[in-house]
């Protein structure tokens, strides 16, 4: 009868601009699918070229290599007899879009280009494409003279089509278009679309994987229907990490569900779906019957080509599945790990080193290695011959396998405990039990003589010696006092980084690690320049309520009895001397503010686009049991001050895992002025005024 079609979606760890590792994995995507009987495989948007290729879309260089690797896809014997769906750059009349590229047997059937281009948040693609906003219109698309050679074709059709092929109707969706409210597969379920498909560059936020999948099932739930969703993977190049969970959903089902974090560089899902199913499902929907009969008609492409075989009754097909979904701990434990490996093997270094305080966030910041450690352990495990000869690679020993985490861990990662005359024994101790019972390499040192060596210059040179406010000096001389500590430390950590290795008879260089969370970056509690600036930081874009919560899941799941202490301990900055050998300065004493309260104010900031005014009114409301007006009001103030006076550390912030909506990054995500007017004066009079009136 031809009812039963199968049909392969993936997930692809590309990587922008590395045209020849992009076409590699296409090609292996297209060889898995085809061995399990698909006909029919879509990839992620923009996997040719890469999703992040940020303004080299700009250049020329972008399409021609886009349209080589398209000319060795067309001729490779991989894609005979099965319908490829890919994705790439496309100048069309001098302008610029961001294309599905539909082939089959040497044959382009379709360039279907985005409709909906995704600008709010991370995403700029307004920046570099134009949205085709011609609905329903088809124009003709001249090839270049590489691809003319391949399929014999002068023109191919260029717009908002469809495809028909003898047994069913297919349309495409690209990414944003799923999230736009007037999303195409209303219309074109409405038209006979029978099978949606849609190729993502979606990256991962916590707590965001929920909605992706609603709206995948809500699409074909009210309108029945086939949806196969394909998404990017991994690091691409910058801050975000795409986070795969390709799926199929019918009739508002889940039927196939990929894997959300993973070191596998390709990964295909393949089902066998019932069309029957469907078009039983869109019979009795009166309402839909109805739209259907008035629908303005999409322009069909023929295509001479079955999803099905003519003989498919005993076909089995996929039946629906509970998704699984990780909680907010394991998507620490699992997102920044897969980051950071990749991180890692594509700079061609020799591994990490982290500042470890004996803090919660550097402490986080190290179980997170130790986390990608077992996954690179997992992964060999289950025969991953890639990152086998990555880790290889890495450890510089070709006959290396990965077994323990806690021995591979010592090979790639270093810990190192910056001590000063006003560190305590507690966390010199935290740090070191941590670093024992994560394998880590350690080492101990003191920075006081490299400290007093600063201070001397400055004294010599102005006749003036700084002290501590304890010790009698001005709040000026103290901060001065602790920064210069905080600096030191992230000197020496760049020259452990570059010469550990070469000290200990081994090649390479390390990355260095920062370990502030979103919530010291908002507030600007940190040191500019000091240990907070590395090559990169996986805990960025998590609040420190996140890392704690993080941290009991690590006691937990990976039996690390160290982090006990060093959650009951009160976070410390220790950059202030000892009060009778023990510690007296505090993270949110110094900042005037809890980091629950902090978190509340970055949301509230980002999130829901409050001013101080907005801010102010909304937290007496939310506030009003622990509160009053005028104690909402002074809060308020203080956080937009401290937050207005730091702003410029965000313009050196280092890149950071993005995890969290209200991220203060200044790189992309969140643009605002660096120097501000402090004084908030017309905002903080507004607040005055209301308060006055309550």
């Amino acid at each position: 009868m031809g009812r039963a079609v199968t049909v392969a979606t993936c997930a692809l760890n590309q990587w922008a601009l590395d045209f020849e590792g992009n076409l590699e994995r296409i090609v292996r995507s297209i060889d898995i699918a085809r061995s399990k009987g698909a006909r029919y495989r879509l990839g992620p948007e923009l996997e040719i070229c890469g999703y992040g290729c940020s303004d080299h879309y700009y250049e020329s260089d972008t399409l021609l290599h886009s349209f080589q690797v398209l000319e060795k896809l067309l001729e490779s014997p991989a894609t005979q007899d099965i319908i490829c769906d890919v994705g790439m750059p496309v100048l069309h009349r001098n302008v610029r879009y961001n294309c599905r590229v539909i082939f089959l047997n040497k044959k382009i059937l379709l360039i279907r280009p985005k409709i909906s281009l995704a600008n709010a948040g991370n995403y700029r693609e307004l920046r570099w494409f134009t949205p085709w906003s011609k609905a329903r219109h088809v124009e003709e698309y001249f090839l270049p003279r590489i691809i003319q050679e391949v399929t014999g074709q002068e023109t191919v059709p260029f717009g908002d089509a469809v495809l028909v092929t003898k047994d069913t109707c297919l349309g495409a969706e690209i990414c944003e278009e799923l999230w736009a409210p007037n999303s195409p597969h209303i219309e074109m379920g409405l038209d006979g679309v029978e099978i949606f498909t849609n190729s993502s560059g979606s990256h991962h936020v916590l707590r965001k994987a929920h909605t992706r999948v609603d709206l995948v099932n809500s699409a074909t739930a009210k309108n029945g229907g086939i949806y196969i969703l394909a998404n990017q993977k991994g690091c691409d190049g910058d801050r975000l990490y795409y986070d795969g969970c390709a799926m199929i959903s019918v009739n508002g089902e889940t039927v196939a569900q990929g894997s959300q974090f993973s070191l596998d560089d390709v990964e295909v899902l393949v089902a066998t779906l019932d069309l029957e199913d469907v078009r039983s499902y869109r019979a009795e929907i009166s309402s839909r019957n109805l739209a259907a009969s008035k629908v303005n008609p999409y322009p069909r492409v023929k295509v001479d080509f079955a999803l099905s075989c003519p003989d498919d009754v005993a076909v089995p097909t996929c039946m629906p599945i509970q998704w699984r979904h990780h909680s907010p701990e394991e998507e620490i434990s699992l997102g920044p790990a897969c980051w950071l490996w990749d991180y890692l093997r594509r700079s061609k270094q020799a591994g990490f080193l982290l500042p470890l305080s004996g803090g919660i966030d550097s402490s986080a910041t190290a179980c997170i290695v130790y986390s990608m450690c077992h996954q690179v352990c997992l992964a060999v495990k289950n025969g991953n011959a890639d990152v086998l000869a990555d880790a290889r690679r890495i450890v510089n020993d070709e006959t290396y396998i990965p077994e323990d985490p806690r021995e591979f861990c010592k090979r790639v990662f270093t810990t190192c405990y910056m001590a000063s005359e006003n560190s305590s024994q507690d966390t010199c101790n935290r740090a070191k039990l941590l670093a024992e019972q994560i394998g880590s390499y350690h080492i101990n040192l003191n920075i006081d003589v490299a400290v007093k060596a600063v201070v001397g210059i400055f004294s010599v040179v102005t006749g003036r010696t700084p002290r501590f406010s304890v010790h009698g000096g001005s709040s000026r001389e103290s901060l001065a006092l602790q920064n210069v500590q905080a600096r030191i430390r992230m000197v020496l950590a760049y020259l452990f980084a570059q010469l550990t290795l070469w000290a200990r008879g081994m090649p390479g260089g390390l990355l260095v690690l920062g370990s502030a969370n979103v919530d010291e970056s908002l507030r600007g509690y940190l040191t500019k320049y000091d240990c907070s600036s590395a090559d990169i930081n996986p805990i960025g874009g998590i609040s420190k309520t996140d890392l704690k919560n993080f941290i009991q899941y690590c006691i937990e799941n990976f039996q690390l009895t160290a982090l006990r202490s060093i959650m009951s301990a009160p976070p410390t900055a220790e950059l202030e001397p000892l009060v009778d050998g023990q510690v007296a300065q505090t993270d949110e004493a110094d900042m005037g503010m809890t980091y629950a309260e902090l978190s509340v104010y970055g949301k509230l900031r980002k999130i829901a686009k409050a001013g101080p005014y907005s801010m102010f009114c909304k937290l007496i409301n939310m506030w009003k049991e622990i509160c009053t007006p005028r104690e909402v009001a002074s809060k308020v103030k203080h956080f937009f001050r401290m937050y207005s006076v730091n702003r410029h550390k965000m313009t050196t912030l280092t890149p950071s895992y993005h995890a969290e909506n209200y991220s203060p990054d200044d790189n992309r995500f969140d643009l605002r002025p660096f120097l501000y007017n402090t004084s908030w004066s017309w905002q903080f009079r507004c607040i005055d005024k209301q308060v006055n009136a309550l």
